[in-house]
C-alpha cells in the first residue's frame, strides 16, 4: 500500500527543516522584508552544527552553534536591506551563493575532505517517539508564532511595521528595530532547520545538502500567505511530496525522477496560486 502510516511519518520528518525555515521567512514577510536567503542560512546551520558536534561530541552544542551562526549570517541581509536600504532579493541570492562556496571551502579546510564528511563518531540528535526534539519544537513554534502575531503587542507592532512602516514610525515604533528582530529570528530558525537536516534527518554534511529546501520554504511562505497555520499546511504538502519521492524510488523509479517530486509540486502549487489570483474579480472605480 502506497499511502500508509510510514509515509506519513516520513513526511513529518521531511517537514521539520522546511517548516522551521518557512516560519522564519514568514516573520520577515510580516515585517516587510522579503527574505529569499533562507537556503544560505540553512546551509550555514548545517555545516556549523556538524562541525561543532564533531569537535565537542555534543549535538546540542551543535544545534546552539547552528542557531547562532545562522543568526550572525542573517546580519548581511539586515544591514544590507534595512540599514543600507539595498535590494533584499539581490542580497538574498548573494547570501545563498556565498553559503554554497563558503561551506565547500570550510569543508576542505576544516575536515580535509571534498564532497561529503561522514564520521562514525559524529553525534546526531536523539529520537523521542520517532522524532527529534527539534521536530516537536517546530510544531510548537507554529502555535507560538500564531499567538505572537495575533495577540501579543510585539507581533501586532511587527505586522504594523510590515503593512505601514511610516504610520508605525509616527506612533513611536521603530521599523528598523522590528525588521532587525524578524531577520535575526529567521536566522535562528534557519539555523535550527539546518541542524535538523544535518544531525536529525541524517548525520553528515555534504556540499549543498539543503538541495533547494530553502527555496521551497520561500514558496511555503507565499502559499501560506505568511500565516503560521498556512505555512504549516504548505510545508506539510512539500514534506509529503519528498516522502512520496523516496517511496517511489523504493518502488524502482529512477532517483532523478523521484528527487524532482518536491519541486514539481512546488511549481504546480505556484501555478495554481497564480491562476487563482488572476481569476479573482477586479473591482473598478468607475462612477455609475
Amino acid at each position: 500500500m502506497f499511502l500508509d502510516s510510514d509515509l506519513l511519518l516520513s513526511a513529518l520528518r521531511a517537514l521539520t527543516p522546511i517548516l522551521l525555515a518557512a516560519l522564519g521567512g514568514a516573520l520577515c514577510e510580516r515585517a516587510g522584508v522579503f527574505n529569499i536567503g533562507l537556503e544560505g542560512m540553512m546551509l550555514m546551520g548545517c555545516f556549523t552544527s556538524v562541525a561543532t558536534s564533531w569537535f565537542t561530541g555534543s549535538p546540542w552544542l551543535g544545534v546552539l552553534a547552528a542557531a547562532l551562526a545562522a543568526a550572525a549570517y542573517s546580519l548581511i541581509l539586515a544591514v544590507g536591506a534595512v540599514t543600507l536600504r539595498g535590494d533584499a532579493v539581490v542580497l538574498g541570492i548573494a547570501m545563498n551563493l556565498l553559503a554554497v562556496g563558503l561551506t565547500s571551502f570550510l569543508l576542505r579546510t576544516v575536515f580535509g575532505v571534498q564532497g561529503t564528511f561522514d564520521d562514525p563518531s559524529l553525534a546526531g540528535l536523539p529520537l523521542v517517539g520517532g522524532f527529534t526534539p527539534l521536530a516537536y519544537l517546530s510544531w510548537a513554534a507554529v502555535a507560538v508564532a500564531a499567538l505572537l502575531l495575533s495577540r501579543h503587542v510585539w507581533g501586532l507592532r511587527l505586522r504594523g511595521v510590515g503593512e505601514a512602516p511610516d504610520a508605525a514610525a509616527t506612533l513611536g515604533v521603530s521599523p528598523a528595530k522590528y525588521q532587525y528582530a524578524a531577520i535575526l529570528l529567521s536566522g535562528v530558525l534557519c539555523g535550527l532547520a539546518g541542524a535538523q537536516l544535518a544531525l536529525g534527518n541524517v548525520t553528515l554534511f555534504t556540499e549543498n545538502m539543503t538541495a533547494g529546501r530553502g527555496w521551497i520554504a520561500v514558496v511555503a511562505v507565499m502559499l501560506g500567505r505568511a500565516a503560521p497555520l498556512g505555512v504549516l499546511l504548505a510545508a506539510l504538502l512539500f514534506g509529503l511530496a519528498e516522502a512520496a519521492g523516496f517511496r517511489l524510488q523504493g518502488l524502482g523509479l529512477p532517483q532523478q525522477a523521484t528527487d524532482a517530486a518536491p519541486y514539481v509540486v512546488t511549481l504546480g502549487a505556484l501555478f495554481l496560486t497564480t491562476a487563482r489570483r488572476r481569476r479573482r474579480p477586479r473591482t473598478t472605480g468607475a462612477v455609475q
